[in-house]
């Protein structure tokens, strides 16, 4: 039965790479400028223009352009970087790791605070606990990462100067863009773990553990949370995808060199290359964290296989 769900979702991961795939291109090919002039100057010839241009296929029309760019996708052969000609695979690789380090960073500290706080906004639901809590929860939200990191960077790192202000070299450069990533999914996780256990402690099964004499504390940590787990687990899935897409933003602040940073330096040169195997590796990393979610619901929650 799992098998064939795995499945399943699998097939449904295919168009929906597609679609990524296709809106990248787009976007990327309608947005203003001329890779050929972004990497040879204003002084370059007009012939030197066109062959280039020739020998990028940018001199095809679009759906020409589009059916050999999915051709090279599917085949494994994602292009060269039109700037300094690296394969655009490698220079993924290169820089993956820095964002996946951020991201696991931001995660663990998103989960060290969203999980204590959430409990601890639904266990006393109406005192001063819950208000903090959610006050937190708030600020968390509203506060945006281009304004907080560099707030941070200020405080910490030029006032203070405890902590790197940019890079990943030095020890604890990866606090502050951690801090700044994981707030906001802190934030969002801790409202969602305290809405999921409230309404998990009113359920038959958490009743009829009260009613066998289960102290109460076991009745929130064993079956409140079981059940509370479900709709936590797809609210993180989501959040995961959005946490690899701000880091975008982060990256570019901190000067963190991930996949984000290489993205946004890549789509100001014009170089549609590396710019779209970057968003495109982004996209398939929001559709696996939902993937993910989802079977990891299934697995929780049997009454979601039984209904398949």
């Amino acid at each position: 039965m799992i098998a064939r769900l795995v499945l399943a979702r699998l097939a449904q991961l295919l168009p929906t790479a597609l679609g990524a795939a296709t809106l990248v291109f787009l976007l990327l090919h309608l947005t203003p400028g001329d890779p050929v002039q972004a990497r040879l100057g204003d002084a370059a010839l007009p012939a030197d223009q066109q062959a280039m241009r020739h020998a990028l296929h940018l001199d095809l029309p679009l759906w020409q352009q589009y059916l050999h760019y999915l051709a090279g996708v599917c085949d494994g052969d994602w292009g060269h970087s039109l700037i300094d000609g690296r394969d655009v695979r490698q220079a993924i690789a290169a820089h993956l790791p820095a964002t996946l380090q951020l991201t696991a960073a931001s995660l663990a500290l998103a989960m060290m605070l969203a999980l204590p706080l959430g409990y601890l906004a639904a266990r006393h639901a109406g005192n001063w606990r819950d208000a903090t809590a959610m006050v937190f929860s708030l600020f968390g939200v509203s506060i945006p990462n281009f304004w907080l990191g560099p707030m941070l960077m200020l405080l910490f790192a030029v006032w203070l100067g405890w902590l790197p202000v940019s890079g990943r070299e030095q020890p604890g450069s990866i606090v502050l863009p951690a801090i700044t990533l994981g707030t906001a999914l802190a934030a969002t996780l801790a409202r969602m773990v305290r809405a999921s256990l409230l309404e998990a402690i009113q359920s038959d099964a958490c009743r009829t553990a009260r009613a066998f004499g289960v102290r109460e504390r076991h009745i929130w940590l064993r079956h409140a949370a079981r059940l509370a787990a479900v709709p936590v687990v797809t609210s993180f899935g989501l959040q995961l995808g959005m946490l690899l897409a701000g880091s975008v933003i982060t990256e570019t602040v901190f000067d963190w060199p991930g996949l984000g940073l290489l993205t946004i330096e890549a789509i100001q040169r014009r170089d549609y290359p590396l710019a779209q195997g970057c968003i495109l590796v982004i996209a398939l990393g929001y559709i696996l964290a939902n993937m993910v979610a989802d079977m990891l619901n299934l697995w929780l929650d049997p009454r979601q296989r039984m209904s398949r």
